[in-house]
């Protein structure tokens, strides 16, 4: 099982967007759609919380511990657009 570490920040983010984090961890530790986002480095896992589809940039380290950075509500076009463009790969 990953080991998720939450900032501070996460949390806040969390809250301020009004997202559930009991679905935000389902998220980061089962979803299956992830992608290396080239722009920033940056590993990304796409999951839906409730109707909101939602991208969530995070880090992981050589133990598989996971530290989400931050969390924005998506489309799957947007996501589309950014497969097709280059910006993320298949992880």
């Amino acid at each position: 099982m990953k080991q998720i570490v939450w900032t501070d920040y996460f949390k806040y983010r969390v809250k301020l967007r009004g997202f559930n984090i009991l679905n935000v961890e389902e998220i980061l530790k089962r979803s299956t759609e992830r992608y290396l986002d080239t722009a920033t480095g940056r590993l990304v896992v796409i999951g839906k919380d409730g109707n909101v589809m939602v991208m969530i940039p995070y880090e992981r380290d050589e133990e598989n511990t996971i530290t989400p950075i931050t969390i924005h509500a998506t489309s799957r076009q947007q996501i589309n657009y950014r497969v097709k463009g280059g910006r993320f790969q298949n992880e």
